[in-house]
């Protein structure tokens, strides 16, 4: 047998034939899993670097399916978006035709790669029958309160004419085309994510088997924390500031109040101000600073005195209020009590501006004193400088503050998060349009729910003014009111990609339903998404609002589980020349060229092993021709086993068939671990190289009776299935089996063989036993720590820690030293 693409191609056309990957919802008999790959936006053709998330995903479906599950597997795009628009504008075509035409092609070569999806549940949410209920949503999200519209400030990308979300500016440039970012305030569309704040944080404990390190993302993201409110009364007006701090043990330190330039009380303090024209012309300079950048520690400090103080209400001193370019509003109340001592950015403004540093918290010595501050310390000690409170630890200062400013009324415990809501506004073409209508006499109207969708007009001037093509689009623009029937217009701005994106997975279950978004007593059933499978950059904003619009759903009675996605493996890039792949950089590898001299197992294959899934890994070429060699050297048992001239029949089996025997029930077991465990494909695939390697040791010593040796090379092309398909399904049906290899069941184990050559090890954390492992006698160290640290109770108990030393004594323990 020779691997050609040929090969692949007949596998691929069959599996189309027999519906391999296609799924009745309906049924209830078999054991469902629902695996899903992240859609993709469908910007233009993949390379090999986009390439392992969706090898990965089908390598876990062809498993399952040989574990006898009933697995959906669906996929579709996710289709608005900025660079379909910009396209438009760039090469005069068309966003939806440009969209089409790419997956078009796209669908092309995943099917090349022999990726098996239900391509009967294809979404596309470009298309009316999809955004027909993302409009739906917001109306449900609307008639809640969730949604509303209200003025503010927002990064503007001048070239791309749009609002950036925070983390689209980049070093204050727009990610996309690095022109400079201003600060525009426009009246735009929110969703109230911060309602779901304590919930979305809460239910991280829920998510067991999610990678720590992005639960500790969206829990940074969220941000809670516990402080005071304190009121500053201002001198000379009848005002008072709110401040919330988590510090309040700091309270004496406090030596000047810092504004965001956007407060509201700015206003006022201006009124009859000799300060009003200088502090409005650095106001309007701040304007244009890029909200993302002023979060970097290194940013430029800058300010401006208002001319007006406020009184520290816990020991009456005027303290002078500023206005700083690092105080954000969107963060607690927009008004910041500054104390240089404990705060490095203070720290580093009062130096600037010459302002008094008064040192209220000492880390040890209480009777020590510091003439000279240097440098701010932020952490927690004992109380100097404080009045009465002198002498107490941080920690107790905390409730003792907090406790007599509710007593006296200037303050109260607070918890403030730092997510803000979601702003979905987007003054583009190319997406959603927001269901609401706009009247004179009426106000704001929601689009009844039996006039959506809200179509997409096609005959649009796409020319970037700064508001949306779809102001200019007369027949659209203008309507009538659903509820005076007298003339209205249409919100014009369309909706955040990410408002497409928040709920795909629940439509692929119905996703030709005219009449429901999705079925509930279906999805109930589907849901949650047994292995979500994607991109860690997407670990705070779609899944943070694909939880929260999960979350939405649930309360209003149409589903009955509140997250989303059981499980998430967020797999690691495929770097070449040390960089992320892409036109620019020159670096790019094409799949084409690979499959067509390699075929696609071969590329499967050695994204599958070159490393880590979870880690980025460097493309090497010589790795690729690794894979293909190994190919063939597999393919070659078939070529040798059809020659082969059996043994005499012997009843007892020889050493050598013994050594083989115990080999393939080894790795059946180890195979089957690296895959219900954390997807270690380059460990499993090694295991199946290392009993090919048996093999051939054993073929060499002539003592193999043909029947043992079958039974072998079927089980290579087993465990290598959901790896290499197309090798795998042409080895099936040379060895005689009239059915997919994928409609077989995965190869079991038995213990009679193994449990002759397995040792049990004691595992140690500390000095202290906390776990035992059976491990194969000939395991080398490095397999058996690797085994060790994957265990989840060592892992639990290891958390993100990295171990200082791992002792092992041979045959007996590991000792691991954190």
């Amino acid at each position: 047998m020779n691997y050609t693409k040929e090969i692949d191609k007949k596998w691929q056309d069959y599996w189309r034939s027999i519906r391999l990957f296609n799924v009745d919802t309906k049924e209830r008999a078999v054991k469902k899993y629902y695996c899903l790959v992240m859609f993709p936006y469908p910007s233009s053709e993949l390379h090999v670097g986009h390439a392992r998330n969706y090898v990965i995903g089908d390598a876990v479906t062809r498993y399952k399916l040989m574990r006898g599950f009933n697995v959906l597997s669906p996929m579709g795009w996710d289709a608005f978006g900025l660079p379909a628009e910009n396209q438009a504008i760039k090469h005069k075509i068309h966003p939806k035709e440009w969209t089409l035409k790419n997956i078009s092609r796209i669908k092309e070569q995943l099917n090349s790669w022999g990726i098996g999806y239900d391509w009967d549940r294809e979404v596309t949410t470009c298309l009316p029958n999809y955004y027909k209920w993302t409009q739906w949503i917001f109306l449900k999200l609307y008639e809640k309160g969730l949604a509303y519209r209200k003025e503010a400030f927002a990064n503007w990308c001048p070239s791309c004419k749009t609002v950036l979300a925070n983390e689209q500016v980049i070093g204050g440039n727009c990610e996309r085309c690095s022109t400079p970012v201003e600060q525009k305030k426009l009246k735009q569309w929110f969703l109230k994510i911060t309602n779901y704040a304590e919930r979305l944080l809460e239910d991280l404990k829920l998510l067991e088997d999610w990678p720590q390190r992005v639960k500790i993302m969206q829990d940074n993201w969220i941000g809670k924390s516990y402080g005071v409110e304190i009121k500053f009364p201002v001198k000379g007006i009848k005002e008072t500031i709110d401040c919330f701090t988590t510090r309040v043990d700091t309270i004496f330190g406090a030596t000047f109040l810092a504004l965001s330039w956007d407060h509201p009380i700015i206003e006022k303090l201006m009124e009859n101000n000799p300060y009003r024209s200088k502090v409005l012309e650095f106001i309007e300079r701040l304007k244009n600073q890029p909200l993302a950048p002023r979060l970097i520690e290194s940013f430029e400090k800058e300010g401006i005195f208002t001319g007006r103080y406020v009184i520290n209400p816990m020991n009456n001193k005027e303290l002078p209020i500023w206005i700083a370019n690092y105080i954000l509003s969107e963060y607690g109340t927009g008004a910041i009590m500054c104390v240089p001592a404990h705060d490095k950015r203070d720290f580093i403004f009062a130096k600037k501006y010459n302002l008094p540093i008064v040192e209220v918290i000492r880390k040890d010595n209480f009777n020590s004193e510091t003439d000279n501050i240097n440098d701010a310390y932020e952490g927690e000690g004992l109380l100097v400088n404080s009045q009465q409170f002198n002498g107490l630890t941080s920690s107790e200062a905390k409730e003792k503050l907090a406790e007599y400013m509710e007593k006296k009324g200037i303050g109260k415990r607070a918890i403030n998060y730092k997510l803000r809501d979601w702003l979905i506004s987007r003054q583009r073409y190319w997406g959603a349009p927001i269901p609401i209508i706009y009247c004179d006499k009426c106000g704001e109207v929601p689009v009844p729910e039996k006039d959506l969708p809200v179509m997409l007009p096609e005959e649009v001037e796409f020319l970037p003014t700064g508001q949306s093509p779809l102001t200019y689009v007369e027949e659209f623009l203008n309507t009538t009111c659903p509820k005076c029937k007298g003339k209205a217009k249409r919100e014009t701005d369309t909706m955040d990609t990410f408002v497409d994106s928040s709920w795909y997975f629940l439509r692929y279950i119905s996703p030709r339903n005219e009449n429901l978004p999705f079925v509930s007593d279906d999805v109930n059933y589907w849901l949650p998404v047994d292995q979500y499978i994607g991109g860690v950059e997407h670990a705070i904003l779609h899944l943070m609002y694909s939880r929260f619009i999960n979350k939405f759903l649930y309360d209003l009675g149409l589903i009955n589980f509140s997250e989303p996605f059981k499980r998430l493996f967020t797999q690691g890039m495929i770097i070449k020349d040390g960089a992320k792949m892409s036109k620019s950089k020159g670096n790019v590898v094409s799949p084409d060229y690979i499959i067509n001299k390699y075929g696609a197992d071969t590329m499967r294959l050695y994204i599958l092993f070159m490393g880590p899934s979870e880690k980025d890994a460097e493309w090497q070429d010589e790795g690729l021709l690794g894979s293909w060699r190994f190919i063939n050297r597999v393919i070659r048992l078939l070529d040798i086993l059809e020659e082969y001239k059996d043994t005499d029949s012997v009843k007892e089996l020889n050493s050598t068939e013994q050594a083989l025997l115990r080999k393939m029930h080894l790795t059946i077991r180890e195979v089957t671990l690296d895959l219900e465990g954390n997807f270690q494909f380059n460990t499993a695939i090694s295991r199946i190289m290392e009993l090919v390697n048996h093999t051939y040791k054993a073929l060499e010593e002539g003592v193999v009776r043909k029947e043992l040796f079958r039974e072998v090379v079927d089980t290579i092309f087993l465990l290598l299935s959901p790896f290499t398909p197309h090798i795998s399904e042409e080895a099936n049906c040379i060895l005689g089996y009239n059915t997919s290899i994928f409609k077989r069941k995965w190869p079991d184990f038995s213990e009679e063989y193994i449990k002759e050559q397995e040792i049990d090890i004691a595992i140690l954390v500390n000095g202290k036993v906390k776990e035992h492992l059976k491990i194969p006698a000939n395991a080398s160290q490095k397999e058996i720590e690797k085994r060790v640290l994957a265990l989840d109770k060592i892992k639990s108990i290891v958390g993100d820690r990295t171990p200082k030393k791992v002792f092992y004594v041979d045959k007996k323990l590991v000792n691991i030293v954190i």
